[in-house]
């Protein structure tokens, strides 16, 4: 069992910058892919990235791919997405989520760990 506890959102400008980090317990977290998914109000959860199980592969969403970035630290249990350049349309909730599945699956339902949520949003 895996439990995932995000942190790190808030409200910026654009062009801002923010770190969104997601602590995970268990025994098992080199074992799963980590991903970070997001949802805006009224719109369907959408993927942003995910790293493999060593951290050596990552795969990212066009939407943030040059913006965004992911990251592990097995050590320590934990999953990072830096955020930079942000733009008034990456206003979500964003939820880091953990599965065994090759990083390349970016639907939800490839996923069975979910945290709850930290908010980030960007003004205009």
């Amino acid at each position: 069992q895996v439990q995932l506890v995000e942190s790190g959102g808030g409200l910026v400008q654009a062009g801002g910058s923010l770190r969104l980090s997601c602590v995970a317990s268990g025994r098992t977290f080199s074992d799963v892919t980590m991903a970070w998914f997001r949802q805006a109000p009224g719109k369907e959860r959408e993927f942003v990235a995910a790293i493999s199980r060593s951290g050596s592969s990552t795969t990212y969403a066009d939407s943030v791919k040059g913006r965004f970035t992911i990251s592990r630290d097995n050590a320590k249990n934990t999953v990072a997405l830096q955020m930079n350049s942000l733009k008034p349309e990456d206003t979500a909730v964003y939820s880091c989520a953990a599965g065994r599945v090759p990083y390349t699956k970016s639907r939800p339902d490839d996923y069975i760990h979910w945290g709850q949520g930290t908010q980030v949003t960007v003004s205009s």
